[in-house]
């Protein structure tokens, strides 16, 4: 089975690597870079989400995989305030769709005026930190927990979340058995 995770972001990689392997032992994944189609900086639930399918197809289809991987981090304005969020899209050439999202954690003000205003999260997260790879290996969500949670660890949840249609078909849709 061939798997192609669309991005080349180390941490991106690392997190869908493990658990692919663990679901699908013996399995050939490849890591590609392609488009979001989105912007830069996604700023809703629904451009992330979008981001990471238009990734997961076109890894499925420009690489001839039987599973495409897409991962999109982005912002969204809630009710509560302002959150960053990770999604996960998972596809396979029959038409199923997985979708799985990391945990939502509140920014604060002043990352959040500047994602909204289209920066986006990295290069905020490495100014803070004072490292040109900060995002990657520690993350929004290790700078604000202070390494509690880190970014890998965070979008390994959500590629696992993203798999459950195709560990479980059966439950997505018990007619095809």
């Amino acid at each position: 089975m061939r798997i192609v995770i669309g991005s080349t972001s180390p941490s991106k990689v690392e997190a869908a690597w493990r658990v692919l392997q663990r679901a699908f032992p013996g399995a050939e994944i490849e890591s590609l870079e392609v488009p979001s189609g989105v912007s830069p900086q996604p700023r809703s639930m629904e451009e992330t989400v979008q981001g990471a399918i238009n990734r997961a197809k076109a890894a499925l289809e420009r690489y001839g995989a039987k599973l495409g991987v897409g991962i999109e981090g982005g912002v969204e304005v809630t009710p509560y305030g302002v959150m960053m969020c990770a999604w996960v899209a998972i596809m396979n050439r029959d038409g199923r769709l997985g979708l799985g999202s990391g945990p939502r954690v509140m920014l604060p003000e002043s990352l959040a005026v500047r994602a909204l205003a289209g920066e986006e999260l990295g290069p905020i997260v490495d100014d803070l930190l004072g490292s040109s790879e900060g995002h990657e290996s520690f993350g929004t969500i290790g700078l604000l927990t202070k390494g509690l949670l880190r970014r890998e660890a965070m979008l390994e949840v959500a590629v696992v979340a993203a798999l459950a249609p195709f560990l479980s078909p059966e439950l997505f849709d018990p007619r095809k058995e």
